[in-house]
């Protein structure tokens, strides 16, 4: 992802913390506005793994911080969900401003009850989906049933939620009370998703089913089989952003063509993405863009191929493209080349004729399955094309690597 972190004004003056979370090649298809969970901020893990998974598809995502939260301004105590329904108005018209403003709206548990509360003050929103949302946002008093008599007796009261202390308001509670929710459901004539864990233990399944059966078609469920509410295991949150990205794809426009000169801007040099905190990385080939990581046993995620594993694809992929090539221009009959690279590291002295001074040096072992109707002369021939395949002789021949800062020149060659 490109992130920006960025600061706007909130409904009610504070400065709010959001983050800008674009494509890795910085141009988004559509902009999607995210609303946390209650207590929760947009730094969540959670949040992030989902906003990748949507990044991948092209999806720009803005995420921020409600009033009091996470690093944004103000004071917890004086929002309540309205507050945070003008909040979200407020990211959108900065959206408005400086990026596009919103095609899809997402929001977690009573970020989901906020996103279809603002739905109809934004008429640029095509879809709306909830994750984990309820139907009646009074439901979160359960999280602080203890204190409601002390909140309506002193205005307010220290309670503690998810480990935390949060001082909520009598405002906050009759503002939950008050929240006209199955209207705004049947009025919102927008695409819904629905996404909820039938095991959920904070926002129980139920409201999935009264918000699902309140809504106008189009609308669809999507059970998250074993997931828990905050969706901590990152197979889950992933599986989210895949879905989200699939579904909206029916009411995004067509993914556009990339023009002349943006092409040749894009074919000029392959990059890659790193954040600090992970091996995971993305990369983008001449517009596509594809995902690299390590192993878990080594620290990774394993959400990608190896960049050993990349430089043995690149290998077997130009070996078999190769194959298929010349046995075309031949008119030979291959059906199919397959092959298999593997990467090893072995002895110098086991390899013969080598006479570096490194104890250990790189092998590529290629495995070739050749399919069709050849004979034994034509299936020699292909395996001597084999190491004809462009990148195996850049890698026999050695490659020069130069590294400079971004913004330098190169040197004359």
């Amino acid at each position: 992802m490109r992130t920006e972190r960025i600061t706007f004004t909130g409904a009610q003056g504070d400065d709010l913390s959001a983050r800008v979370d674009r494509p890795i090649d910085g141009r988004a298809r559509a902009w999607l506005l995210f609303a946390h969970c209650f207590t929760c901020s947009k730094d969540l893990r959670a949040v992030g793994n989902l906003t990748h998974a949507l990044n991948q598809e092209g999806i720009g995502v803005f995420r921020f911080d409600f009033t009091g939260l996470g690093q944004s301004e103000g004071e917890f105590t004086d929002t309540t969900l309205s507050s945070n329904v003008d909040d979200l108005r407020a990211a959108a018209a900065w959206m408005e401003e400086h990026l596009e403003a919103p095609a899809i709206l997402v929001g977690h548990s009573f970020g989901g009850a906020a996103v279809i509360l603002a739905a109809g003050h934004l008429p640029s929103v095509r879809a709306v989906a909830t994750i984990g949302a309820p139907f009646d946002p009074g439901h979160v008093k359960h999280l602080f049933a203890d204190s409601l008599d002390e909140i309506e007796r002193a205005g307010a009261a220290d309670v503690s939620i998810a480990g935390r202390r949060f001082t909520l308001s009598s405002e906050f509670v009759r503002d939950l009370d008050s929240s006209a929710m199955e209207t705004a459901i049947r009025e919102l004539r927008r695409p819904l998703l629905v996404l909820h864990s039938p095991i959920d233990q904070t926002v129980g399944v139920d409201n999935a089913r009264a918000i699902y059966e309140a809504a106008r078609h189009p609308k669809s469920f999507v059970s998250l089989d074993d997931a828990d509410h905050l969706l901590l295991d990152e197979r889950d949150s992933r599986y989210v952003g895949t879905v989200l990205a699939a579904w909206v794809e029916r009411y995004l426009a067509p993914r556009p063509e990339r023009g002349r000169a943006e092409s040749e801007l894009a074919d000029d040099a392959v990059v890659t993405r790193t954040p600090g905190d992970t091996f995971r990385t993305e990369v983008l080939a001449r517009g596509h863009a594809l995902l690299a990581d390590e192993p878990a046993a080594v620290g990774g995620d394993d959400l990608g191929p190896t960049p050993y594993d990349l430089l043995a694809a690149a290998l077997g992929a130009c070996t078999s493209m190769t194959l298929g090539m010349y046995a075309r221009r031949k008119g030979w009959p291959l059906e199919e080349a397959t092959v298999q690279v593997r990467h090893t590291r072995i002895h110098a002295r086991d390899s013969e004729g080598c006479d570096d001074r490194e104890p250990r040096m790189d092998r590529l072992s290629r495995e070739i399955t050749l399919e069709g109707d050849l004979d034994a002369d034509q299936r020699e021939r292909l395996m001597e094309i084999a190491d004809r395949c462009p990148v195996h002789r850049t890698l026999s021949a050695g490659v020069e690597i130069e590294t400079r800062p971004a913004g330098e020149s190169a040197e004359p060659s």
